[in-house]
């Protein structure tokens, strides 16, 4: 027999009145978290100047008390001792608090509940402490008794006030007199319909995403001129939400024991104007853990199209609180802490959530996905961000959320999904080798601009000045290529090793822009023809060389296990040249020196020439190296791979 049944066979005519007080309840439930909520702000501002206190007007309104006295209290509030209050007002408010329980109670003795004599002793019993001393001074021992929301540290008023609320939930619903697109309701007037199927609406865009977790049942009810939708979200006691909806204004109030997670469920609403207010509730300083945070949130609407879109999304916002903490936790893992937060802030903008990644094992699923690899964390406790870089690793987890989010709903088996997985996390590594040669690449290409930059300055054609400032900011971007292949190189072990080669890369860069640097000061008309000649021919041989390098680093990019021959042998070909040219290379800068040497030359344009000479063979010889160590790279790391 449900519980519903069960009420209504053994209920006389006091069933009646149930549904009415169930609906006082429920009200005095929202006073109850108010003065909660002002004795522990009174607490928590009394060093603070009082211009700067809160004065919890908003939240006052938003649980229909009507008693504007009560803005005053935080002001008023002060240290009376090192470990004592003076709230003003104090014992009035456990009084009210002990008549809202009483309020909260009645319901469940009218409908005969079970529990309620239980809950009765119990709020007998917490009548009887001592919650103030002197009037209204209470030391911070009292008041944390009263507001503890830790089961292990014995009763509380806070705890009866949770007990209750949810007893009052199961109550309401096995009153509901009918269905609104799935939510339970009563006492709804015939304008409150459409308002409760937005809300419902969004309920069920994006219910499927919670899967088999409990959660998300809805009442819906009117008090007075008030629509009243509440939504129980998961299972945690302290974790619910309340919207009153008059007119067209609906005030959500929000309360949760993660304050992190109040935070983030207010950052959801970006493009809706809500009028949040402005407590120590959004302080992560506010509160200790176990004791709830309340927010409440104000939409006012244009017209009553808006106030539905506004209810639809707002329904469809809450499956991504559930299990929310835990998600955050098990990503940690994996990415910082801010980075954390946007993951899941933006897996919930693409209506994807978290729970499927929690259901495929989370962090370990990714962590077996890269101990697959033989890509293991190198350290414990290792950070996806440190193993493939921050942005390889965001969007490597953002795949992973999707795919798990749409696999799941699909009925996909999960060995499927951990090959997917692995499939993605081995393109992440290889993007970063190939993102490492695309940094390599526009190196060589800057090498030979610099280069024929050069040669041509050497035959003639423009200014020497002209050259020298050119190659200074081909240089200066050579640097900044260098930092970026280093901060990939952290994301593999090919792409440290690539990294390597642009760092060797950048000294060809150095070499060749120091010989352009030399050119305007060579005096050209005082220098023999046939000094000129070997000095052009070395400028050509490390142009080609940087050429030849090019078509070796775009060569690397397309090689391994099982590549065609005729790619194999393109790629060692210009490896050959690259060898080839360098040694012509020493050939020319020595003949430079002969022809130097056996001319009346001044030692200042001496200097200058040898110089040049000796960037232009540089450049050369830091290709061939480069060009070795790709060669090693590809033909032991990538081919064997």
């Amino acid at each position: 027999m449900s519980e519903k049944q069960r009420i209504l066979e053994t209920l006389g005519e006091a069933r009646l009145t149930v549904p009415t007080l169930v609906n006082r309840g429920l009200t005095a439930n929202d006073r109850a978290k108010y003065y909660f909520s002002l004795l522990q702000f009174a607490a928590a501002n009394a060093g603070r100047p009082p211009e700067e206190r809160p004065d919890l007007k908003r939240e006052r309104l938003a649980a229909g008390e009507t008693d504007s006295s009560l803005d005053a209290i935080v002001a008023g509030a002060r240290r009376a001792g090192e470990r004592r209050l003076e709230i003003p007002g104090a014992a009035d408010i456990f009084v009210r608090l002990k008549a809202a329980l009483a309020e909260m109670l009645a319901p469940l003795e009218a409908a005969g509940d079970p529990e309620a004599e239980r809950y009765a002793a119990r709020l007998e019993a917490l009548g009887r402490e001592p919650w103030t001393g002197d009037g209204d001074s209470l030391s911070d021992e009292a008041l944390s008794r009263a507001t503890s929301a830790a089961r292990d540290s014995g009763d509380s008023l806070h705890l009866l006030v949770m007990d209750l609320h949810k007893a009052l939930n199961r109550l309401q619903a096995a009153y509901a007199s009918e269905s609104i697109a799935g939510a339970r309701s009563y006492f709804v007037e015939p304008g409150d319909r459409p308002l409760v199927a937005a809300f419902m609406r969004g309920i069920e865009k994006t219910r499927a995403l919670k899967f088999d977790h409990p959660g998300l049942e809805t009442t819906a009810t009117r008090t007075g001129a008030r629509l009243v939708l509440q939504n129980d979200i998961g299972t945690t006691d302290a974790h619910v939400l309340v919207v009153h909806v008059e007119d067209l204004s609906a005030t959500l109030t929000y309360t949760d024991v993660h304050l992190a997670r109040l935070v983030f469920f207010q950052s959801l609403f970006g493009r809706w104007p809500l009028a949040w207010t402005d407590t120590l509730s959004k302080s992560n300083d506010a509160f200790e853990d176990g004791i709830y945070h309340l927010a409440v949130g104000t939409f006012r609407a244009e017209n009553r199209a808006a106030l539905e879109s506004y209810l639809e999304f707002l329904g469809s916002r809450l499956v991504f609180l559930i299990d929310w903490n835990r998600a955050r936790k098990r990503v940690r893992l994996l990415l910082g802490k801010k980075d954390t937060i946007g993951l899941l802030k933006w897996a919930a903008e693409h209506d994807l959530g978290h729970m499927a990644f929690l259901r495929i094992g989370a962090e370990r699923a990714v962590f077996a996905a890269l101990a697959s690899l033989g890509k293991a964390p190198a350290t414990f406790g290792a950070r996806l961000d440190e193993i493939l870089g921050r942005d390889a690793a965001i969007d490597f987890l953002r795949f992973v959320l999707r795919t798990a989010s749409e696999a799941l709903r699909d009925g996909r088996p999960e060995s499927l999904i951990a090959d997917e997985i692995r499939a993605e996390l081995l393109g992440s590594f290889l993007s970063a080798r190939q993102s490492v040669l695309d940094f390599a690449s526009e190196q060589v290409a800057l090498a030979i601009e610099i280069a024929a930059a050069v040669r041509d300055g050497l035959m003639g054609v423009g200014s020497y000045e002209g050259v020298a400032r050119r190659a200074k900011g081909w240089e200066h971007r050579g640097d900044e290529l260098v930092v970026l292949a280093r901060e990939l190189g952290r994301r593999s072990e090919q792409a440290a090793l690539l990294s390597q080669l642009v760092a060797k890369g950048d000294d060809a860069l150095d070499a060749l822009e120091d010989a352009a640097f030399h050119l305007p000061l060579l005096r050209a008309e005082r220098i023999n023809a046939e000094a000129m000649k070997p000095l052009g021919l070395l400028a050509e041989l490390a142009l080609q060389s940087a050429q030849e390098y090019l078509k070796a680093v775009e060569g690397a990019r397309e090689l391994g296990r099982g590549a065609p021959r005729a790619d194999v042998q393109e790629f060692l070909r210009a490896v050959h040249l690259i060898v080839e040219y360098e040694q012509k290379s020493d050939d020319a800068e020595r003949a430079v020196h002969v022809v130097l040497a056996g001319q009346n030359t001044e030692a200042r344009d001496l200097f200058v020439i040898a110089e040049v000479a000796r960037g232009l063979e540089a450049a050369t010889d830091s290709f061939l190296h480069s060009a070795l160590a790709l060669r090693d790279h590809v033909l032991g790391s990538v081919m064997t791979a």
